[in-house]
């Protein structure tokens, strides 16, 4: 069985320890689906609170920028680009997140941050007109630079 990178021998949490490890070019896409209902697709448009894609967007671009805060042992990191986009599917909105860094780890925990903030700013701003919101499918999608490059099979 692998060990846990973010234990040490006794198994105490700690922060993996980066510094010998080259910086290298980053970058991660993850993805999240809300389900709405047609009410709350067709309200989207007309919200009291405002633009909810452009809101859940700002929202979701913000966390990556704080995931260290949110997640103990993630390192900070300088992100050099994140982006946040939403398309009206069938039964809801699809959520993408790319993050991007050049630094010695990588960026996986920040998309997924962005998609997962995003889509719960989603169900804020349209919970008002009904609680009939399903918060899913929150994966990581694709990884490249580092070790290894990853990318999910369809």
């Amino acid at each position: 069985m692998a060990r846990l990178s973010h234990a040490d021998s006794e198994g105490n949490p700690q922060m993996v320890d980066v510094s010998q490890k080259p910086a290298t070019t980053r970058r991660a896409i993850a993805e999240a689906f809300v389900r709405l209902t047609d009410e709350h697709l067709k309200a989207m448009d007309s919200l009291p609170k405002g633009d909810a894609l452009a809101v859940a967007k700002i929202a979701g671009i913000s966390a990556a920028k704080k995931t260290y805060d949110l997640i103990p042992l993630c390192h900070p990191l300088p992100l050099t680009f994140v982006g946040v986009e939403i398309e009206r599917t069938e039964g809801g909105l699809k959520i993408t997140g790319e993050a991007k860094t050049d630094a010695p780890t990588g960026v996986e925990v920040e998309a997924l941050m962005a998609v997962t903030v995003a889509a719960l700013t989603i169900y804020d701003m349209v919970k008002a007109i009904g609680q009939e919101i399903t918060i899913e499918g929150v994966r990581l999608v694709e990884k490249t630079g580092g070790k290894s490059d990853w990318k999910r099979n369809p």
